[in-house]
């Protein structure tokens, strides 16, 4: 999908950079996304995330907090509370572009993070976490030996995933000061809690407390076997499939558009590669080509498209046909395979050089059936509308509009 520069003053007048995920047809929820302690707005669990939702038609904002990545001011600065005030400003931008957030989701002390801040949203039906600390003092354990320089001196350099951090003693403070309990408490918004029980950095432990201070309506769902920085894209896409599915729920999804299909699909690239947005009425969904050939293998090549639109139409015909007759057909299965072969090969055929294409569909046909019925059906196999579309004479007509 389109990912977009999305750039806003923080309550400071600092730029702050982000990314904006935007579906290529009509936005369903808008999300604001924080990222965890010391990270960035392109971390793979940010990223990822961002794009799975993306593909389910939910825009998502995600951005670097004052200080860091490639946002203006000094880190050093920054500290619990202004991060939520960055939470804030990120939202009034979006609500300028007519994106006002309808959910929140922050990974690790971004969870945190947002939970405190979502009063300051009253379009947000929900809240969502993932990894998140039940106390936003608990990344004081990463810094290790030097609390106790930056207790005495002020600050310290400190080391954070391979990187230099100055921290100073106003952040310890204003860190172990803040609580969620209140936050919790009166969030009145749905609640959703992504933990993984394997999680060495934010032990379980800290979902339960999350879980109960938190009033109803509310959810937990473990991530079995992913890592704190949800680094697996099986784990990113897993929790934008749950977050897609818990945003209707909440009603932070705008109703699905009732589209009467006319008979056209339309087709758009994403600007992503080969990954193209697909439209048949109400129903979107995405083609691509392997990654073999150079795709992301985000959905089924156009060939594929072809075998499924052949076998759907002929178990489909086979149903009405046997439903009809009242034969006890209990399923049919159709495997469709495409190859081409030498038109010598093909006696059938009238074309007698070059290459012929040859679509073969095996059929599995289960109920108690007799073998005239079964013999029937094979017959009708070959009348469904799809089958007689690509052997009857066609007429293919290309024409251009003006984009304007």
């Amino acid at each position: 999908m389109p990912t977009e520069r999305f750039e806003f003053t923080n309550a400071n007048g600092e730029t702050l950079a982000g990314r904006l995920e935007r579906p290529v047809t009509d936005v369903r929820a808008v999300v604001l996304f924080a990222h965890c302690f010391t990270c960035s707005k392109n971390i793979k669990a940010a990223t990822q995330v961002s794009r799975a939702l993306s593909e389910r038609r939910i825009a998502v904002l995600r951005f670097d907090f004052t200080g860091l990545g490639n946002s203006e001011g000094d880190f050093s600065n920054t500290n619990f509370s202004s991060n939520v005030e960055d939470l804030v400003a990120a939202g009034n931008a979006l609500r300028e572009h007519d994106l006002a957030p309808t959910l929140l989701v922050g990974h690790s002390l971004g969870g945190a993070a947002v939970i405190a801040a979502a009063t300051h949203f009253p379009e947000v039906r929900g809240v969502a976490t993932i990894g998140a600390p039940s106390d936003p003092g608990h990344v004081t354990h990463l810094l290790g030996a030097a609390r106790e320089q930056i207790e005495n001196e002020g600050c310290a350099t400190v080391n954070l995933a391979g990187r230099p951090f100055q921290i100073k003693k106003q952040f310890v403070d204003d860190v172990t000061e803040a609580s969620l309990q209140s936050h919790l408490a009166g969030l009145k918004k749905s609640f959703l809690i992504f933990h993984s029980p394997t999680d060495d950095t934010v032990d379980i432990d800290h979902a339960r407390r999350l879980y109960e201070a938190a009033k109803h309506p509310k959810s937990f769902v473990t991530l079995d076997g992913a890592d704190h920085l949800l680094s697996s894209p099986d784990d990113a896409e897993y929790v934008a499939g749950i977050l897609s599915t818990w945003a209707v729920r909440t009603g932070a999804t705008a109703p699905e558009p009732v589209v009467e299909n006319d008979g056209g699909v339309t087709v758009s690239e994403t600007g992503d590669g080969y990954t193209n947005l697909i439209r048949a009425g109400r129903h979107t969904f995405l083609g691509d080509e392997p990654a073999s050939v150079g795709g992301a293998d985000r959905g089924p090549n156009p060939y594929d498209f072809l075998l499924a639109a052949l076998g759907t139409c002929t178990t489909m015909t086979l149903r009405i046909y046997a439903n009809r007759k009242g034969w006890p057909l209990e399923r049919v299965t159709a495997q469709v395979k495409h190859s081409r072969i030498h038109a010598k090969d093909c006696e059938e055929c009238e074309s007698e050089k070059g290459f012929i294409d040859r679509l073969e569909k095996v059929l599995t046909i289960e109920g108690d059936l007799d073998a005239t019925q079964r013999a029937r059906l094979v017959e009708i196999a070959s009348r469904c509308p799809v089958h007689r579309t690509l052997l009857n004479e066609k007429q293919m007509i290309t024409t251009e509009v003006d984009p304007t």
